[in-house]
């Protein structure tokens, strides 16, 4: 259904809620799904070269790739939620001043982030894990995409957050698709035409820079565009009038939102730097495994981004009973998907994971023959907690939507520093990779359980009110 401009809030007021959720969720579904390609093209045509080493350099990046993303979802999520809940009711001029706080706050945030990473390249990349023969790669590609690349990576993100919360889902997913397929185009162009063998990590990140860079400048200039109707702006002095409005508003669901994913990020570190403990090509398998599975993660966190702006509007606007079914519709499309994605994995856990690794072009088929029985192997064990980690993230996105940064943070900290980090490290030290991969079935089961607590407790006080 087509949507004019003026009449915006015709999906978050009165769109029957599963025809607003599909206006709202599809755009965001296939922008995850393409922006996925940022990394998962880089990774597809690394593995080409049947470079395990390589291969375990970008996932020792995506690490650093995960934090940019974490720092992003202060302003981008933080100011986005805000905006829709001020746009609820009825406070529109303070929705305009907390999107330009949110973009002067993103610049700024980049910057700082860019010139750390800079400074320090090679000692946080050891801390990660990196070895000497994985090293130089990943050196090679943080330089590219997140030294120089932060900036345009984290505004994209926060400008399509924006856009997102302000009815304008299509435009911004446009922005970062259109992102993900320039990286399609030009990753084998950099990688196999333009630079010499030995250079495909190079190429590749030059490739995400670029896709990077032209969908900020997209973003941008349809930000400008939208700002004319809808509450946004980019205008600095408006943006020192937020502090004195909603800046703790903000802070109060953007930091836990940042937090959340730093922590994701901190579970993930330490999954690889216990993969590397048992050698490279483990690491390298798990690599691949985190890439594949991030496919169905990407179509479930897509569809609560979609929802979140529409809970967050009738939350501000006191229509509970819209809210509360938006919420229970997303819920079950994801848990759909989720039990889906565990079918297809536990039938094609070899085959997906092959796309990641040429084992023809290896140049020791052992080692690549080993890194995808480790691949195989990871995704099957780790696809079962498919259900339960959507649950984790419906019920963290509501939380958000309901300005309740309180819970998130709490979730946050259960989720990943109480119970999935502990897991691998008994787990893993009781029954070695098998162990490893079952932790997150374990850790993410428990913490659904608290998570669906947290949410009850939060939606029985909103309607109690």
């Amino acid at each position: 259904m087509r949507i004019s401009q003026e009449n915006k809030k015709e999906i978050f007021e009165n769109l029957p809620v599963p025809e607003a959720l599909l206006v709202m969720a599809v755009p965001t579904v296939i922008s995850q799904l393409i922006n996925l390609i940022y990394n998962m093209v880089d990774a597809y045509f690394i593995g080409r070269t049947g470079n395990s080493y390589m291969m375990g350099a970008t996932t020792l990046t995506l690490a650093l790739v995960m934090m940019n993303v974490a720092l992003s979802n202060i302003f981008g999520i933080g100011g986005g939620s805000l905006v829709a809940r001020l746009m609820g009711a009825g406070r529109e001029e303070e929705a305009r001043h907390v999107s330009a706080y949110s973009f002067r706050g993103a610049l700024t945030v980049a910057l700082c982030y860019a010139l750390l990473i800079g400074l320090f390249t090679r000692p946080i990349l050891l801390f990660l894990g990196a070895s000497d023969n994985t090293l130089n790669f990943a050196v090679q590609y943080t330089q590219l995409v997140l030294v120089l690349g932060s900036v345009p990576n984290q505004l994209a993100a926060v400008l399509a957050h924006l856009l997102r919360n302000t009815g304008h889902s299509a435009k911004a997913s446009l922005g970062l698709s259109g992102g993900g397929i320039l990286n399609m185009i030009l990753d084998p162009l950099f990688m196999f035409v333009i630079l010499p063998p030995g250079y495909e990590v190079v190429g590749a990140a030059l490739a995400t820079f670029l896709s990077n860079l032209a969908a900020c400048s997209y973003l941008l200039l349809t930000y400008r565009k939208a700002s004319a109707a809808a509450p946004l702006s980019m205008d600095f002095k408006a943006a020192r009038l937020t502090e004195k409005i909603s800046r703790r508003q903000l802070f109060s669901v953007g930091i836990p939102s940042a937090i959340l994913t730093g922590l994701f990020d901190a579970a993930n570190i330490s999954a690889n730097k216990l993969a590397a403990a048992h050698s490279d090509l483990v690491l390298a398998g798990l690599g691949i495994t985190l890439k594949v599975e991030r496919v169905p993660n990407a179509v479930c966190i897509g569809l609560c981004q979609g929802a979140m702006p529409i809970i967050a509007y009738n939350f501000a606007s006191g229509n509970r009973e819209r809210m509360k079914k938006t919420i229970d519709t997303a819920r079950l499309w994801g848990l759909i998907i989720a039990a889906c994605a565990i079918v297809l994995f536990q039938l094609f856990a070899e085959p997906a994971t092959r796309l990641f690794l040429n084992q023809k072009q290896a140049a020791d088929a052992v080692q690549a023959v080993t890194t995808i029985s480790f691949a195989a192997m990871f995704l099957r064990i780790r696809c079962l907690a498919s259900p339960v980690q959507f649950l984790n993230y419906h019920s963290s996105f509501c939380l958000q939507a309901m300005g309740d940064g309180k819970a998130t943070m709490l979730h946050s900290v259960v989720r990943e520093l109480c119970l999935y980090i502990p897991a691998m490290l008994l787990l893993d030290s009781l029954f070695g990779e098998k162990g490893l991969a079952s932790a997150l079935p374990a850790a993410e089961a428990l913490s659904a359980v608290f998570a669906l607590i947290l949410l009850h407790r939060t939606l029985k006080k909103a309607f109690n009110e």
